[in-house]
């Protein structure tokens, strides 16, 4: 998967594309948090995720219907290895020792960890 650079905006969207897996710019606009930003800056930040080629569309004459090419979970994944070797020197070891020490991890929660990792 290429990197994927997303602002603020735009991974907003993303997150809202991801949950209703299709649809128009008014869909959007109605997951959006009030004071909802207009109409046509809803539509130029989509039309940047399709240049990026993270979203992409089915046309119905002048209207698009949109949805992401990216899934979350391969987004996540790029983002929390960025973060890991940002923060941790890319140990996942430093990672989950600092989540211990700091997050209060409990005995069951590493246990949980571990079996999810074994899967």
């Amino acid at each position: 998967m290429k990197q994927v650079e997303l602002t603020k905006a735009e991974e907003q969207v993303m997150h809202i594309l991801w949950r209703i897996e299709r649809g128009f710019v008014k869909d959007v606009i109605k997951e959006l948090d009030e004071p909802k930003p207009a109409y046509s800056t809803v539509s130029t930040i989509i039309r940047i995720l399709v240049e990026k080629k993270i979203v992409s569309y089915k046309a119905y004459g002048k209207t698009h219907e949109y949805f992401p090419l990216i899934s979350k979970e391969d987004y996540s994944k790029q983002k929390m290895g960025e973060m890991i070797h940002k923060l941790f020197d890319g140990s996942t070891q430093k990672m989950l020792s600092f989540l211990v020490k700091k997050e209060k991890l409990s005995l069951s929660d590493l246990d949980e960890i571990m079996q999810t990792l074994k899967k």
